[in-house]
């Protein structure tokens, strides 16, 4: 087995905005910081969750090195570096080691609709190209492809190629990934409402949008299931998979966005074409909110 980049949760960190939608980097300083007094181990930055689709390659840099200098080597940082352009995928995966990230995130290209052949040669020319590990992002609901099996036990044969971020929603997929994979890369949960039942399966953890408003309870979560604490891990589980549903009432990170700002974290708006929830929405996650104690 390689090395493992970090075990327990990681925090698919928004990118907070301010009112005129510039990146409020002071903010995400202030997030950063509460997620690892909450005991955080890891930050992802610019994945889904931090609107990457959105964000100016400029930006997109700006983000990874504030991520970086301001952990400080306290946990690993994540950057996630994918895109549909493989040329560009390289190239910003380049940069983010030189930022000093300690590994990468890469979503499967979208849109495109590669065939598993462009997928293999898609990953293998970014992991030619660098020299820090990287998490296959596998999810296929906003990418519309899936990386098959077969192509991940070929594409860990790759010392840089260490782990995968399983968003599918699929355990049975996720099952067969652990049998045919599992010593060759690590696998992460992408869904917050599958944290144990992945990590029952010998998952390493969590890249979570839940934790960007419960650090502390996210990472307790995986703490129990890494101590072969199953029992108590399914209650945290099945405690807060009401609020869980809720931050994904609609697309992420509109909700979670909403939820941060409820609770006077730095969030700001999303970029559109993201935009406000439904008065319905907002009303069932303040109820969400509450009922856990998170609003004063």
């Amino acid at each position: 087995m390689k090395n493992t980049i970090f075990t327990g949760a990681g925090v698919a960190i928004v990118t907070p905005m301010l009112a005129d939608g510039a990146v409020d980097f002071e903010g995400l300083k202030k997030l950063i910081d509460f997620q690892i007094e909450g005991g955080t181990d890891s930050i992802i930055i610019c994945g889904t969750t931090g609107e990457s689709s959105t964000l100016s390659d400029e930006e997109h840099r700006a983000a990874i090195r504030c991520a970086v200098e301001h952990t400080a080597n306290r946990v690993p940082v994540i950057a996630g570096t994918g895109s549909n352009d493989t040329k560009y995928a390289v190239e910003l995966s380049r940069e983010a080691q030189e930022l000093g990230a300690d590994g990468l995130l890469i979503v499967t290209p979208y849109y495109n609709k590669c065939t598993q052949k462009g997928l293999y040669q898609h990953y293998m020319q970014i992991a030619d190209n660098v020299d820090i590990p990287i998490i296959l992002y596998n999810i296929p609901g906003r990418t519309g492809v899936t990386i098959e099996i077969p192509t991940i036990a070929s594409l860990g044969q790759h010392k840089n190629i260490v782990a995968v971020k399983e968003a599918s929603g699929n355990i049975s997929y996720t099952a067969k990934l652990a049998a045919k994979c599992g010593d060759l890369v690590d696998i992460y949960s992408g869904n917050d409402d599958m944290i144990v039942p992945i990590m029952s399966l010998g998952g390493k953890g969590v890249i979570s949008v839940l934790s960007n408003i419960l650090p502390k309870e996210t990472h307790q979560m995986c703490q129990y299931c890494l101590d072969n604490n199953f029992a108590e891990a399914m209650k945290l589980q099945l405690d807060y998979l009401e609020l869980i549903n809720t931050l994904f009432i609609e697309v992420n990170p509109i909700p979670v966005k909403a939820a941060m700002n409820m609770m006077g974290l730095p969030s700001g708006p999303c970029r559109m074409p993201l935009c406000e929830m439904t008065d319905e929405h907002i009303a069932a996650m303040r109820s969400a909110l509450e009922a856990k104690g998170l609003l004063g």
